[in-house]
């Protein structure tokens, strides 16, 4: 009784919130065979930082499928969901070389398996899964613009 109440209570306020409980993925429309092909299994790492064509992918593919709940260039942290310029704030301050690959690893784990699977909380859909949508190097893309952002926003 009282998980029920309490899942009706976060989803009328979710709901009151502007939160869909039916969050449809669409896919951009990008061209982005310029990049490497990367095929249908997902990769552990990103293979596409330091690969300047994957910025201005991701920053359309972005632009077109995140920005309306990530905000615009992802330049905002007024959007209702999560500020990603903050994703790998942790790896940024490491300077150990190591230590910070496995940071940027376990933060490309965390970013793959959130595009592919979205985010469901108390049962209602913050953000649809993508991995039927969206192919993994247009994901790869997005990340390395969202990394661009992340270094380029201002600091308080």
């Amino acid at each position: 009784m009282r998980k029920s109440l309490f899942a009706a209570l976060c989803a009328g306020l979710s709901l009151a919130a502007g939160v869909s409980a039916a969050e449809v993925a669409y896919p951009p429309v990008v061209d982005y065979s310029v990049l490497p092909p990367l095929g249908k299994v997902w990769r552990d790492a990103n293979p596409y930082r330091g690969e300047a064509a994957a910025f201005a992918i991701g920053r359309s593919a972005f632009n077109q499928s995140c920005a309306r709940c990530h905000g615009a260039d992802a330049a905002t942290n007024a959007a209702p969901a999560p500020d990603l310029r903050n994703l790998d704030r942790g790896c940024r301050r490491i300077q150990h070389p190591e230590t910070k690959a496995q940071c940027m690893a376990d933060n490309d784990a965390w970013f793959a398996k959130s595009v592919q699977y979205g985010k469901v909380i108390v049962g209602i859909t913050h953000m649809p899964p993508w991995r039927d949508v969206l192919p993994q190097d247009v994901a790869w893309a997005i990340q390395v613009f969202i990394e661009h952002q992340a270094q380029a926003k201002p600091k308080p």
